[in-house]
């Protein structure tokens, strides 16, 4: 009752001063504090031992302040970010605007954080605090050479966080899009590798790397961005990131704004793009399913298409804070009706015969 009050008075702020009061809320100590995910839950992502599939996904924590009142809230992991080398202030206001006949929302935020040295300081402040935090890392706008953008923030990243995401898919950094390309894939995804190989030796740690895709890629491009990135080592990949397409069945006046679609609507056809992929690569690489989670039903369809794990953000905006707990129970009340003993076994358990 009071989580779903608290979010209906934050409905009525606009939607980046909803936010900030959110997190200045979390930051005091407010969140909730939900009870432990159901043991059945406990699965594996590219080495991670999650406690939960569910996981927070970039965008809500892009300065690093929260994570650790998120996992109280019952992510099984949460993902910071997304960061860049140096701050940015990202788009002019107003840049979020919701969609509430639809269950969505459109952002062009544009990168906006505070920049890698708070993020890291951030990071390196929780010690040895338990749970798993990850970085997802991107490029400043004006950045002259993008590539080395993503280079220095995983090594600055590295020791501090348990995996790191490279976000080459966001649709509110002009060009940043084009790195998914083949041949800019390729160069970038090399750097990343060679970086990644001196700081296991620098730092004695071994850390997952994720490539995050954009649900706007037809299924060729998908697969061999997947390809790319299994030759370069890369552990999972992240299905997917907002889009710039504006289904016919949107409704909300704000659905002509630009910038990216997330929620509701992304649902299905990030859920295709998944499927496509998993049958394609099968289990040569992990993948986590995201776009449009709002239901235990919603996570179970990504998990069945064949996603390791799930994230989930824009569903909070409308379902409350407590929806992590929902869908953590009634996955685990969904495992347990048709007869799965690990979630590992009803992961691509819809989407077809899995490649060789």
């Amino acid at each position: 009752m009071m989580a779903t009050l608290t979010t209906d008075v934050l409905r009525l702020l606009p939607p980046e001063d909803a936010h900030r009061a959110t997190i200045a809320a979390l930051v005091a100590g407010l969140g909730p504090r939900a009870p432990k995910p159901a043991a059945r839950l406990a699965t594996r992502l590219a080495g991670l031992d999650l406690p939960s599939p569910v996981g927070l996904a970039a965008g809500f924590d892009k300065n690093a302040q929260v994570p650790d009142a998120m996992l109280r809230a019952g992510f099984g992991w949460v993902e910071c970010g997304t960061v860049t080398p140096r701050p940015q202030e990202g788009n002019p206001r107003p840049r979020i605007f919701r969609l509430p006949a639809d269950r969505a929302v459109i952002n062009r935020l544009g990168f906006n954080n505070r920049g890698l040295m708070r993020f890291v300081a951030r990071l390196r402040a929780r010690g040895a605090a338990p749970g798993i935090v990850g970085a997802n890392i991107g490029a400043n706008k004006d950045a002259a050479d993008r590539d080395a953008d993503y280079v220095e923030c995983l090594g600055a990243v590295w020791p501090w966080c348990r995996y790191v995401t490279v976000n080459i898919s966001s649709p509110n950094t002009p060009g940043l899009r084009g790195l998914q390309a083949r041949d800019a894939l390729e160069r970038l995804l090399a750097a990343i590798a060679l970086r990644r190989g001196s700081l296991e030796l620098e730092h004695g740690l071994k850390r997952p790397v994720f490539l995050k895709l954009a649900p706007d890629l037809d299924d060729a491009a998908a697969v061999e961005a997947g390809e790319v990135a299994i030759a370069h080592g890369i552990d999972a990949l992240v299905i997917s990131n907002t889009t710039l397409a504006r289904p016919p069945t949107l409704r909300a006046p704000a659905r002509h704004e630009a910038g990216g679609l997330s929620g509701a609507p992304l649902f299905a056809p990030s859920t295709a793009l998944l499927a496509t992929v998993y049958r394609a690569l099968g289990s040569r690489i992990a993948l986590v399913g995201v776009g449009g989670i709002a239901s235990a039903q919603d996570a179970w369809d990504k998990i069945r298409a064949g996603a390791s794990a799930v994230q989930l953000y824009t569903a909070l905006v409308y379902e409350g804070p407590d929806l992590v707990t929902r869908i953590n129970a009634g996955l685990a009340a969904r495992m347990e009706a048709e007869g799965f003993a690990t979630l590992s076994q009803a992961v691509g358990s819809a989407a077809g015969r899995q490649a060789p």
